[in-house]
């Protein structure tokens, strides 16, 4: 089903009958990629979305990194923070495990909560030996494959992390846990995400900063100008009350996950916090007065017994804030 631009509605048999709720358009899907017209719901909405979709999805990264031997030129922070970045296979990550500061089944790590991965190299001839994401070895007694390096490149080697020398050797365990992009960009399941409405500025909500022509110095989309109708002209009608409602999506992953769970896994996110919001504003939630009555204002950490936070406490499994508990982390050794 197409649909026209500004106005909302279906271009097709329900021709004249306004749109009950949103509605998505799909204009291109790549292996990594979509791109998307969401219509019919508030400029609010669409940039939840958005917000969602950047930080809030779970997925796996490596979270911590146990050292036995780094004789390569990489210092072991260095090391980590490239073995953090590898893309790992996330999918159904949010169903199938557990964050490690929820795990029941242990106190530091185990495979409801985590991926345990090794990597032992050296480099026994003459020359430069090239380290590989495919050097991971995962040793987990998980069924499935989340965790996993994602290996996509043709020679089958997926990302580069290092390179040695002769004599030289890398010996470690990493823990891969689940997270989201709000604690670390790791965890980002997207590479970018393109969020753009108005392309005509038919709402003048941007005042253009030229130096000689604005049409010229600032370029439209013409893909998203065509999709609203070309009325630019200078004399073209304005309504100051006027709204958007189509919103041009363009998602870039980073392989991770395929682009429909994470739009999928984005709208879950902002159904989770509305049902959550319902159930509090229902009662389920009396009681809890956050700061002013002692209890966490995140609601994941029980207060402490005087009530009182303290201003930073780096305890492996998250810290406290001056704001109160996080729910992040439960990671320590070597961050990447």
């Amino acid at each position: 089903m197409a649909f026209n631009g500004y106005n909302g509605y279906a271009d097709d048999a329900m021709d004249g009958v306004e749109s009950s709720g949103p509605k998505v358009t799909v204009r291109e899907v790549e292996q990594d990629r979509v791109d998307f017209v969401l219509q019919s719901c508030s400029l609010a909405l669409a940039n939840s979305v958005r917000r969602a979709i950047l930080a809030e999805i779970e997925t796996i990264s490596i979270d911590r990194v146990e050292i036995t031997t780094n004789s390569s030129v990489l210092p072991d922070e260095f090391l980590s923070h490239r073995l953090g970045l590898i893309p790992l296979q996330s999918k159904e990550v949010g169903e199938r495990m557990a964050y490690t500061r929820d795990c029941d089944e242990c106190d530091d790590h185990c495979d409801n909560c985590s991926v345990l991965l090794n990597l032992h190299v050296k480099c026994t001839q003459p020359g430069t030996m090239n380290v590989y994401a495919r050097d991971l070895m995962v040793s987990s007694g998980r069924q499935d494959a989340i965790g996993h390096p994602i290996i996509r490149n043709a020679n089958n080697t997926g990302p580069l992390i290092a390179k040695l020398r002769q004599g030289q050797e890398i010996e470690l365990q990493c823990i891969a846990r689940k997270g989201i992009a709000k604690e670390h960009a790791k965890w980002a399941p997207t590479s970018a995400v393109g969020f753009e409405y108005d392309p005509n500025n038919k709402l003048r909500h941007l005042d253009y900063w030229y130096e000689t022509d604005a049409k010229s110095e600032w370029p439209v989309d013409e893909r998203n100008a065509t999709w609203e109708g070309d009325d630019t002209a200078a004399d073209a009608s304005f309504d100051p009350d006027a709204v958007p409602s189509a919103f041009f999506f363009d998602i870039e992953s980073i392989g991770i996950l395929e682009p429909d769970d994470i739009v999928r896994g984005g709208i879950d996110v902002i159904q989770k916090k509305l049902a959550e919001t319902i159930r509090v504003l229902g009662g389920a939630g009396q009681g809890m007065e956050g700061m002013n009555g002692g209890a966490s204002p995140d609601g994941y950490e029980p207060a402490p017994a005087n009530g009182a936070y303290s201003a930073y406490n780096m305890i492996p499994g998250g810290g406290v804030t001056p704001y109160g508990t996080t729910p992040y982390g439960g990671g320590y050794g070597s961050y990447p």
